[in-house]
């Protein structure tokens, strides 16, 4: 006797060629009511593929209205979703990775059938080509992110690259320098028309977009605080642009400590005088009044002063490391000094406090104006005189 389904539970037939087809109407995401397919080599088996699609239908989960290559939906994800709603330097990361090295390899795969043994090959061949672990990282995050969307836009039910183990990158090169090694180099780049912003840099753990974009109004020498509001950034086909922080907590006031407030004093002396020797040349814009110009006024790439900043090291003698990763030396002065990881966040502006307990693991009281003293204070004596 023929086997049957319950009313309303679809019908399940057998084909021509041997295999069973299931058949029920479900809600697409386009709203419509729409007769899928199912198909199965045994009747149990195309009966069990029913059941999960009439259980999505009843869980509110509606099936895709069309069947997208990943390629495709990582071209609309790019477009309408990356580059109107986040920064152009993130659009630019997340394309290039696309298109450099996701594309080429799974741009054809049916995006509802993506698997996740396709996205550990892709890795695994990845990795046989030599491409570096932090590009690998950035690779595989790049793909969670577009499919994270594809669920909240219900295209699939699943992210298969979250069951991806992300790719091991070495920290060993990326560690901060200690208090000896941050005060060494400060006081090797004294002279330097770059030494407030080195002193931003390592004594409240600004970024570099951050430090380029900061303005003289931004500065209240009365209140000892400043508020970043702006960084520099370069747009492509634009050039070099002031663009608001990403978020309110970004441009909250943070403590200006008078070791850092000096610093910044002597800056403006060496930009009133480089200002002087410009004369009619100098660029000036009300938008652009910024502390650390070019020598004719101006913005700066904030890749220029990482070039600078680099040459700098290598003059000083101390162990190598970037702007990135020099900005959390801050954060391993502030736990030398037992800072209570919740004001250091404050401090470094991290979103989450997680971020900020894999570089700080003392936990001690302390108030956010308190800490960055006892940071300049920790600075100041090896350079006076």
């Amino acid at each position: 006797m023929a086997k049957r389904r319950p009313n309303g539970g679809g019908t399940i037939t057998q084909r021509k060629d041997g295999r069973y087809q299931g058949a029920a109407y479900v809600t697409d995401t386009d709203g419509h009511r729409v007769r899928r397919y199912v198909y199965g080599s045994t009747w149990d088996e195309a009966n069990e593929k029913l059941g999960k699609l009439q259980h999505q239908e009843r869980n509110g989960v509606p099936v895709p209205s069309r069947s997208w290559q990943l390629g495709e939906w990582l071209a609309y994800w790019l477009t309408h979703i990356v580059r109107p709603n986040l920064e152009h330097n993130t659009y630019a990361k997340y394309e290039s990775k696309v298109r450099l090295y996701i594309v080429p390899q799974l741009g054809t795969k049916p995006l509802t059938r993506l698997s996740a043994a396709q996205v550990r090959a892709f890795m695994a061949a990845l990795k046989r080509r030599k491409v570096p672990a932090p590009t690998r990282f950035e690779v595989l995050r790049t793909l969670r992110n577009a499919l994270n969307r594809a669920i909240k836009e219900e295209i699939i039910t699943r992210n298969v690259a979250l069951l991806v183990d992300m790719p091991k990158v070495d920290t060993e090169k990326g560690k901060p320098w200690d208090a000896p090694e941050a005060i060494t180099f400060l006081r090797s780049v004294r002279a330097h028309r770059f030494y407030a912003a080195c002193v931003l840099v390592l004594v409240l753990g600004l970024r570099r977009g951050e430090v380029m974009g900061l303005r003289w109004q931004d500065i209240d020498f009365a209140r000892r605080q400043f508020t970043p509001t702006k960084q520099v950034q370069r747009v492509t086909g634009v050039g070099l642009v002031l663009k608001s922080l990403k978020t309110d907590s970004s441009q909250a006031a943070l403590p200006l400590p008078e070791f850092c407030a000096r610093a910044l004093e002597g800056r403006r002396e060496l930009q009133e005088l480089e200002r002087k020797i410009a004369g009619d040349s100098w660029e000036q814009s009300p938008d652009h009044d910024v502390i650390f110009s070019a020598n004719h006024g101006g913005l700066i790439d904030p890749r220029a002063f990482s070039r600078t900043f680099d040459s700098l090291i290598r003059r000083s003698g101390v162990r190598r490391i970037t702007v990135r990763i020099a900005r959390h030396t801050c954060g391993t002065l502030l736990a030398f000094l037992k800072v209570h990881p919740k004001v250091a966040q404050v401090i470094l502006r991290h979103s989450q406090i997680s971020m900020t307990l894999d570089i700080y693991t003392h936990v001690v009281g302390g108030r956010e104006r308190e800490a960055t003293d006892m940071l300049a204070e920790l600075l100041e004596d090896p350079l006076i005189g």
